[in-house]
């Protein structure tokens, strides 16, 4: 009997020892922790599968520093892990922390149901690592109420020659500045000219030309006030919405899907239906035809750690949150950003006027889907994304130093950097 008893205990303790781990996933958004909460519950309602999930929300930059140290460390390294694109290339120097899903993808569907241009970002080395939740495909914000005041047509500014034109003229008879912009917009307008940050070789700024034809241009456009830097140098600063945006400083702003999604209405609630959407101004081709007139920016991917010992289920929730259309419906619902899955793009609710722009979102982005430039993946990407946007952009824009100047510096950081000379 006493036996018996002992037995009893030790199964009891062991199932409490087990209902103790539950599948831990860190996210670098606590706006998203209500949707990852909501998205586990309709999980075990709609699989019929146990769930017993911890979510650990974080800042997004605090949350890639925590993982670094908890892989650096071997202690508490979660199940899953959301990470955005930006900080992906800090993760792959070395063996990369995270299990490889191209297996798993085709064998559910996924990678040919992903946005193709969206799985590139999220892959290293032919593997793939992650599992993208966003188009974070880019474009124009513009005062609608603002572009009627002053004649404006969102086809007047199908180039970047025409936002240079029309805002000159804007300058010179009503003293308006045009647009708004920071550093994060660099390498977003290199892959718009076909070029990009890294060519696939690995050579940091393949095409110098194009970096400092972009530059230049850019700088023309901020001497002249057409286009302007923030006063606190970001685009992304809730001051940037209660100023700049709201007393019209500026007519315009580019940024991706969930930039309007999240930071428009979370910031500048007070200003639905004076914004509109449209594409981004590009450049024109040798043969006259436009160019990309999107490309993407940001934009989280879920990706399982290799330390995980709860892989199978990690992966299960994270392809039914994929492939799930109610899912994919509520993160464009919520606030979050329009989804990469393609299947969700037939569902009306992501068609439909949005009710903060009345304009359809969705429409815009299905449009623009195709066009979308590629990005290459590097392990120094964030190194060059926040270097840019950090130390030499605003100096150009303010006229500090010259974009020739600009340049060099940029390179040279790099290289020692990294210590080496690519």
């Amino acid at each position: 009997m006493r036996s018996l008893s002992i037995i009893t205990l030790f199964l009891a303790c062991n199932a409490i020892h087990l209902k103790a781990k539950p599948l831990v996933m860190w996210i670098s958004s606590f706006q998203d922790q209500v949707y990852y909460e909501q998205m586990g519950e309709w999980y075990v309602k709609k699989t019929g599968k146990a769930l017993d999930l911890e979510i650990k929300a974080y800042g997004f930059r605090e949350m890639p520093d925590k993982l670094g140290v908890a892989l650096r460390t071997g202690q508490g390294i979660p199940d899953l892990v959301q990470l955005d694109e930006t900080f992906f290339g800090v993760f792959l120097n070395g063996p990369s922390p995270f299990v490889n899903l191209s297996e798993r993808a085709k064998k559910s569907g996924l990678h040919k149901t992903l946005h193709p241009r969206r799985l590139e970002v999220f892959t290293y080395k032919n593997e793939l690592l992650g599992l993208p939740q966003s188009l974070s495909a880019m474009m124009m914000y513009y005062r609608k109420d603002l572009f009627e005041d002053f004649g404006i047509e969102p086809a007047d500014l199908s180039t970047w020659a025409d936002v240079a034109r029309v805002g000159s003229r804007l300058m010179d008879n009503h003293s308006q500045r045009l647009l708004a912009l920071d550093g994060t917009l660099f390498d977003v307008l290199l892959r718009q000219k076909g070029s990009d940050l890294f060519d696939r070789t690995g050579t940091f700024l393949p095409d110098q030309k194009v970096a400092l034809d972009v530059l230049t241009e850019f700088a023309e456009m901020s001497q002249a006030q057409i286009a302007v830097m923030p006063d606190r140098g970001s685009i992304f600063d809730p001051v940037f919405f209660s100023g700049d945006l709201e007393t019209g400083e500026v007519l315009c702003v580019a940024g991706a899907d969930w930039y309007g999604l999240d930071l428009f209405q979370q910031f500048a609630p007070g200003m639905q239906g004076n914004w509109g959407m449209m594409p981004l101004p590009t450049w024109r081709k040798e043969n006259g035809e436009l160019g990309p007139r999107t490309a993407t920016f940001a934009g989280q991917g879920l990706m399982i750690c290799k330390a995980s010992k709860k892989q199978d289920q990690a992966w299960s929730f994270i392809e039914f949150v994929m492939k799930d259309k109610k899912a994919n419906a509520e993160r464009f619902l919520q606030g979050n950003s329009f989804p990469a899955y393609l299947p969700s793009w037939k569902d009306k609710r992501l068609l439909d006027e949005h009710e903060y722009f009345e304009q359809s979102m969705g429409k815009l982005l299905v449009e623009l889907a195709d066009e979308i430039p590629p990005v290459v993946v590097d392990p120094r990407r964030p190194q060059a994304i926040f270097l840019m946007q950090e130390n030499y952009f605003g100096s150009v824009m303010f006229g500090s130093l010259s974009p020739q100047e600009a340049l060099s510096q940029y390179q040279e950081a790099m290289k020692t950097g990294w210590g080496e000379g690519r």
